[in-house]
């Protein structure tokens, strides 16, 4: 038990790295999903589109919500967007900055499944065989065929056992021609997505890195003052219950006491350290009006510090410098000469 509590502390500890590992098992399990899939195109030219296009894009969008599900600090970004203003405002900056951060980890398994999907190729093969041009190559002179007909057999490319069209296209020619078009999209799309990341990772500090400090630090804040807020609640809810439990046995013992002669038995000290920890919230209506005094007006971030020194070139600038006070010797020597 001690061992899974020490890998529960190291994942909350280590919670970015935790959801970095997380996005890279989705990417692979993505990419091994798609491998294990079998791909059956319906080869009908009104299903085909629809297929093809379904396959390539409505498993990326359910591993996109999926990065969302698994990311813990949604249910923070969502508080943090939907509580009251109270004494503390709400920095716009601050959600963007983390919203952007779950979105780029939620896209890691998206990006590999479209990526894999276009650089095999089965999907645009699927989805644009009727849109092969039978002009440039294949047999222009093949005009019996009208033009529903024309479809019904260019449907049928992604099937090789059933496709009968060898005379108006070869098999052959139009799966390597749509499979050249999709596999320079899967390649295009990879150096897209390559190019984001790198100026998104690199490149945005750069020009604001001010505001990327200020929403990195406060986005910190409110992950880190969560978690201490409910090792808080916990450590107060067992501190209550543990009191709660000693005065029902208290009472049990000293009814127990009053029928049989007996003195009833001192509480443990481990009791008044307890009751110590309860900070004056005793009873079930006062906890419940603090937690709602915690989600309706926080406490504003001002701890009243002590003045800061203002000759260190950050605090306090626009003000005259103060002088340093005289020492009480060199007064004493002056009036002495006097």
């Amino acid at each position: 038990m001690d061992k899974f509590r020490m890998v529960f502390q190291f994942l909350q500890s280590n919670q970015e790295s935790f959801m970095n590992g997380i996005c890279g098992i989705m990417a692979l399990a993505s990419a091994q999903v798609y491998s294990a899939f079998d791909f059956n195109c319906p080869c009908l030219p009104h299903y085909n589109l629809a297929y093809g296009l379904g396959i390539l894009l409505v498993p990326p969008f359910i591993l996109f919500l999926l990065g969302f599900v698994l990311n813990n600090n949604v249910s923070m970004l969502a508080e943090e967007w939907r509580r009251p203003q109270g004494q503390r405002g709400k920095d716009p900056a601050v959600l963007r900055y983390m919203f952007c951060s779950m979105a780029q980890r939620a896209m890691i398994a998206p990006a590999v499944w479209v990526s894999v999907t276009l650089l095999d190729g089965k999907c645009i093969t699927c989805a644009f065989c009727t849109s092969v041009p039978v002009e440039t190559l294949g047999n222009a002179s093949h005009l019996s065929l009208s033009h529903g007909e024309m479809k019904r057999v260019l449907a049928r490319i992604p099937c090789k056992e059933i496709y009968n069209g060898q005379e108006l296209i070869a098999h052959e020619v139009a799966v390597r021609y749509l499979r050249c078009i999709s596999q320079a999209l899967g390649w295009c799309f990879v150096l897209l997505m390559t190019t984001v990341a790198f100026l998104v990772r690199s490149l945005r500090p750069c020009f604001t890195q001010a505001a990327f400090l200020k929403s990195r630090y406060w986005s910190h804040y409110i992950d880190i003052e969560r978690k201490l807020f409910d090792e808080t609640c916990a450590e107060h809810a067992r501190s209550f219950a543990k009191v709660c439990i000693q005065q029902f046995f208290e009472g049990m013992s000293t009814d127990l006491a009053a029928a049989r002669c007996h003195p009833p038995r001192k509480a443990p000290a481990d009791v008044g350290e307890a009751a110590e920890k309860l900070l004056g919230i005793t009873d079930q209506s006062t906890m419940n009006t603090a937690l709602k005094s915690w989600h309706r007006c926080k406490p504003p971030r001002h701890l009243h510090p002590t003045a800061l020194p203002s000759g260190n070139g950050w605090a306090g600038e626009g003000q005259p410098p103060t002088q340093p006070p005289v020492p009480r010797r060199e007064i004493a020597a002056y009036y002495s000469r006097v």
